[in-house]
C-alpha cells in the first residue's frame, strides 16, 4: 500500500515551496523587527530650521530639505505655557550644527519621525532632561527598550526637581492641549 499518492518529485517541489515560503516569511518578520528599533534610514545634514520644541529641518548634502519630528517626545505648543522655552532651547542644542537623523518613520504630516544626534547626544533626550518635553509614552513601543527606560528615567528626574514646565502647578500635556482644538 503506497502511503504516498504523490511521487517523490512532486513531495521534493512541495518540501520546496513550503520552505521557501517559510525563509520568506521569518526575513519579513525579522526585518519588521529590526526597522523598528535600527530605523530604516539615516539623513546627514545641518540642521537649518527649528519649528517648535520637537520639529526641525535638516539641510542634507544635496540640498533637499527634511522636516523632521523628533521620535520620543512631545513638546508644548507654542501657544502653551513652555512653548516657546522649548523652542529656544531645542534651536541652541541644534541650530546650524552637523546632525544625523535616524528615521524610523513618516507621520501623517509627511514628516520623517526621527532620533536626531548633534556630537552624539540625543536632542530628543536633552529636551525632556531639560523639562521642556514629555517622554511621549503613546509611541514608547516604537522605541528600542533601553531609549524607553532612559527617557522614562530622565523625566522622572526633571519632574522631580521642578525643571522647565514640571514647575507649572497647572500643567497641560500638549496631547490634550491639542485634543481641545488648540494647535499653537
Amino acid at each position: 500500500m503506497n502511503r504516498h499518492p504523490l511521487g517523490e518529485q512532486e513531495r521534493m517541489h512541495l518540501m520546496v515551496g513550503l520552505l521557501i515560503r517559510w525563509i520568506t516569511a521569518l526575513c519579513l518578520f525579522g526585518g519588521l523587527v529590526a526597522s523598528t528599533y535600527a530605523g530604516t534610514h539615516q539623513i546627514e545634514g545641518r540642521i537649518v530650521g527649528v519649528t517648535d520644541g520637537d520639529t526641525i529641518t535638516l539641510l542634507d548634502v544635496n540640498n533637499r530639505q527634511h522636516k523632521i519630528r523628533l521620535d520620543g517626545i512631545d513638546a508644548p505648543e507654542l501657544g502653551q505655557p513652555f512653548g516657546r522655552a522649548s523652542k529656544q532651547h531645542l534651536a541652541e542644542l541644534l541650530a546650524n550644527r552637523e546632525a544625523v537623523a535616524e528615521c524610523s518613520k513618516t507621520d501623517r504630516y509627511r514628516r520623517n519621525v526621527c532620533r536626531v544626534l548633534v556630537g552624539g547626544a540625543d536632542a530628543g533626550l536633552e529636551q525632556v532632561r531639560a523639562g521642556l518635553a514629555w517622554f511621549f509614552r503613546r509611541y514608547a513601543k516604537e522605541l528600542p527598550p533601553d531609549r524607553r527606560q532612559k527617557y522614562a528615567d530622565v523625566e522622572a528626574q526633571a519632574q522631580a526637581e521642578r525643571r522647565g514646565l514640571w514647575a507649572d502647578a497647572e500643567l497641560v500635556a500638549p496631547w490634550d492641549w491639542r485634543a481641545m482644538g488648540r494647535t499653537k
